[in-house]
């Protein structure tokens, strides 16, 4: 797309811009070109290009720090919700939540923030709602983790307009019970493993999922079954039975911590660990963070479900979750934004990229 994006239009009207052009996880490149062929005209930012990800950066003498400010390109896939229509102060659409609104927030402040306190990063990446492996921000962090520096980070996922602090994090493992195979005329001659994973159900209804108190927020925690497998055939009594779980664990514990107390609940069951992200702690009592809340103002809250604020604690950068959007209706078909809160977002956000505080 050689047009660039027009950022003198509201952050509205910019958010609906975006939100047209089509860039479900995979396909951003057009809307990667748009972005930067844009930001490559403002002569106050050095821009940079990473496969679909475009890296914005201010330089100015005397600035008091460097912040980042990230947001991802891509949407989850289009269900009939596109081009955006506008009813009233609502705006209808995929990525009008996740996280165009944000998206088109960032771009307004990288254009017109001239002058900020604070040195500005801005990161806009693609491949956030897929695979880990496929994570833009991930892929910019090994290739250049110096774009990534600065001494907080704010990334602008949907969140009411209110800052969301840490996250919790994620893991999916595999509890497997075995049996015998036999022929189901003969069952008596096997061991059915469908009808012996029910102690594992009856261990997860019987869990009572903790509430802990990180840094002043409480982060909820919970552990449940998210699929089962098993059974080759109707005429085959199984030999194996699985039941995939999803831990979502507060920050006060590591991954390795999150697995071992999953073993611990699935004591005496072959228990396998898939995959997993790490919880990020929300880092208030960091100078930098604490000035953030008092500029933006409000109630902060943590953030229950995993974001890339968990990149940016993994290489010491403190992050917050803050933008525009209901995140209970990201990936709605019915997704929708309330261009209040977008205006809001820019409002304070200006406010603070022009206060040292």
């Amino acid at each position: 797309m050689n047009t660039p994006l027009d950022l003198t239009l509201s952050a509205t009207d910019l958010t609906v811009a975006i939100c047209d052009i089509p860039s479900v996880s995979g396909d951003e490149r057009t809307l990667a070109d748009a972005v930067e062929h844009t930001l490559r005209q403002f002569g106050h930012l050095a821009v940079y290009r990473d496969g679909d990800a475009v890296v914005a950066r201010t330089d100015r003498p005397g600035a008091a720090g460097r912040v980042v400010i990230a947001g991802h390109l891509d949407t989850v896939p289009i269900a009939g919700n596109l081009p955006v229509r506008r009813e009233g102060d609502v705006l209808w659409g995929r990525g009008t939540v996740d996280m165009k609104g944000g998206v088109a927030v960032m771009l307004r402040l990288a254009a017109h923030v001239t002058e900020p306190a604070r040195d500005v990063t801005y990161v806009f990446y693609d491949n956030e709602e897929v695979a880990a492996e496929h994570n833009g921000l991930g892929r910019v962090s090994r290739s250049h983790p110096r774009w990534l520096a600065g001494e907080f980070a704010v990334l602008m996922e949907p969140t009411s307009a209110t800052v969301e602090g840490g996250c919790n994090g994620t893991l999916r493992a595999e509890v497997t019970v075995r049996g015998t195979a036999a022929h189901s005329a003969r069952w008596w001659m096997g061991r059915n493993a469908i009808h012996d994973v029910a102690p594992v159900l009856d261990r997860l209804r019987a869990y009572q999922p903790a509430q802990v108190e990180v840094d002043g927020l409480v982060y909820r925690e919970g552990l449940s079954a998210v699929g089962i497998d098993g059974g080759i055939a109707g005429n085959v009594i199984p030999d194996r039975c699985t039941v995939s779980v999803n831990y979502r664990f507060a920050p006060d514990k590591s991954e390795q911590e999150a697995f071992g107390h999953v073993r611990d609940v699935f004591d005496g069951f072959d228990v396998v660990l898939v995959d997993s992200a790490p919880a990020a702690r929300p880092g208030l009592d960091e100078p930098a963070a604490a000035a953030f809340v008092a500029a933006v103002g409000g109630t902060v809250r943590a953030k229950e479900g995993w974001t890339d604020v968990a990149r940016f604690s993994e290489f010491g950068v403190p992050a917050v979750n803050y933008g525009p959007g209901d995140p209970l209706l990201a990936h709605a078909d019915d997704e929708r934004v309330d261009v209040g809160d977008i205006e809001t977002c820019e409002t304070r956000m200006r406010a603070w990229l022009g206060s040292a505080g």
